[in-house]
């Protein structure tokens, strides 16, 4: 009828929430930069610790970026991509997390200061998607070449492990992690180097510094038998994945006995099935037998007759790095054994860890799998020497696949910011979102000088000045407080890490600004942007968020 109001019907459920416009990009802009601030702290090697504490009372102590997020409570849903970031950036290159995070929500900073003066998101994604891809290029075109010794892989390391809680163990860790690379450096698996058979056993009970590698593989697991050798010299290996039983499991079987003497029979048929089974493994030259499966205790009599070294229950992949280790082949039956199939070690010994009973496969030759046995004095000392390990784990790969590194403590960005501002100056209506692009980067040192106690403003000009005079090699040194060349001390951070870095935060920025709409389903509440505002304010508990 002319002249009443129309009022359009709701297509929602009921209490569904709609966020639409402004309010949205408000909203989702918060959440983001509430995940990046979070870690901001952590960054550098004076960064801060976190104190995760979950629903049972379990408590990590770390500054690992990737792991605070992992441990985090996060309900947002846009807080939850910035947590994808973290990992997609952990999987791929195994650093560089806290850093795609933090260039993400500064990202997202800019971006919003230049939606308030009215740019449209989708120009500020244009203009961001062309600063990555130039940065991509600056990135290549600094890189310098990775000297073709250990001590440089050990300098990735190095850097990789500043300010991560391993103090004076740090040169003694990067050794290992190097040598520990380098043994399987001939398994590449997707453009890296297959760390998957670096093994890393933890225990403990010792310091740090006690952490050893071992040329060959340390199982948590004790012999078969006590009358069995403690210790074999020269082991020729067997692997099998079957059961050394009388019968499968796979098989149901009722056996009726009537007469004593068939019990006796049943007894002696048996033993002679395992006594056969027990020669079988001697007769093909073995010293040394790791079954995947069960083995019968009578079974492991005769192996202990024969003194031959049993280990059964042992995981598949355990097995599969003890075959990479000692050359040896897994069979799956018993009459497939061959003197062909066998592996070798120099030496395969039980020890007492800490109370705890290890089996030691040592002095494999040119083994592709290796063990790196983590010592510290609590678990949770041995969970953060694991993580610094972890990340090591995919620097020094990087490194050694692409052979190129950049300079660190913030000197690449200070580099990547300079040639940006250049090269806004020849694009058109995106040019104030390539600069913000730059401004973004410049997070990292500010982040790195404001974690070690020292002046923003101060560090970023001097920066600036001597990235004119010098190059690309000046970063700050957050220990000494100063400005130089960190290339010559050593502070070098593989190419790839830097380039996934900046790539997962446009991408992750890009993706946070096309969104103007957000519906939530009624079981869900999601925070109001005043009330992420007020969170920012008091640095509290963020409902939604945390």
């Amino acid at each position: 009828m002319a002249g009443q109001q129309f009022t359009p019907p709701s297509v929602l459920a009921e209490g569904a929430e709609r966020t639409m416009g402004r309010n949205a990009q408000r909203m989702n802009i918060m959440a983001a930069r509430i995940v990046a601030e979070t870690v901001r702290s952590t960054l550098g090697p004076l960064g801060m610790d976190k104190m995760l504490v979950d629903s049972l009372g379990d408590v990590v102590v770390t500054n690992d970026g990737a792991t605070i997020m992992r441990e985090m409570d996060i309900k947002h849903p846009i807080a939850k991509m910035m947590i994808e970031v973290a990992r997609a950036q952990e999987a791929s290159v195994g650093d560089g997390t806290t850093t795609a995070v933090v260039i993400a929500g500064e990202l997202l900073k800019k971006a919003e200061t230049l939606i308030e003066m009215g740019i449209h998101p989708v120009v500020i994604v244009r203009g961001y998607r062309q600063a990555a891809e130039k940065c991509q290029k600056v990135l290549d075109k600094i890189a310098i070449d990775l000297p073709d010794n250990d001590q440089s892989l050990k300098a990735v390391a190095l850097t990789t492990m500043m300010g991560k809680g391993v103090g004076p163990a740090r040169e003694h860790l990067s050794d290992i992690v190097v040598k520990a690379v380098k043994s399987v450096a001939s398994t590449v698996n997707d453009g890296l180097i297959d760390t998957d058979y670096i093994k890393l056993e933890k225990k403990a009970g010792a310091g740090i510094e006690e952490t050893e590698f071992i040329n060959g593989l340390v199982l948590d697991k004790e012999k078969g038998h006590e009358a069995m050798p403690v210790r074999v010299e020269n082991a020729r290996i067997a692997l099998v994945s079957s059961p050394l039983e009388f019968q499968g499991k796979e098989i149901e079987a009722q056996i009726r006995i009537t007469d004593p003497h068939q019990l006796q029979s049943f007894i002696d048929e048996q033993k002679r099935v395992l006594r056969e089974m027990a020669e079988k493994v001697k007769s093909s030259g073995a010293t040394v037998l790791f079954a995947e499966k069960s083995i019968h205790n009578l079974c492991l009599y005769y192996l202990a007759q024969d003194g031959i070294f049993t280990v059964r229950r042992v995981g598949r992949s355990d097995m599969e790095k003890l075959a990479k280790a000692t050359g040896a082949s897994v069979v799956a039956n018993l009459d497939e054994l061959r003197e062909t199939a066998l592996g070798y070690a120099g030496l395969i010994e039980e020890e007492n860890v800490s109370g705890t009973k290890m089996i030691y496969v040592r002095q494999c030759r040119e083994p592709k799998a290796v063990t790196i046995l983590i010592r510290g004095g609590t678990m949770h000392i041995l969970d953060e020497v694991e993580r610094v390990i972890e990340d090591c784990l995919g620097t020094v790969p990087a490194a050694m696949i692409d052979h190129k590194i950049l300079v660190g403590g913030g000197a690449t960005e200070i580099e990547l910011a300079k040639e940006l501002k250049i090269f806004a100056k020849s694009v058109g209506k995106e040019q104030l979102a390539i600069e913000a692009f730059a401004d973004a980067l410049e997070i990292i040192p500010k982040s790195l000088a404001e974690n070690a106690g020292l002046s923003q403003i101060d560090i970023l000009v001097e920066m600036r000045k001597w990235n004119e005079k010098e190059g690309h090699r000046i970063g700050l040194d957050v220990f000494s407080g100063k400005v130089g060349d960190l290339y010559s001390e050593g502070i070098i951070e593989p190419l790839r890490v830097k380039k996934k870095a900046i790539s997962s935060a446009s991408e992750v920025a890009a993706m946070i600004l096309r969104i103007d709409d957000v519906i939530a389903a009624t079981q869900l509440k999601l925070p109001t942007p005043d009330e992420m505002a007020s969170q920012m304010a008091t640095k509290g508990r963020m409902p939604g968020v945390q």
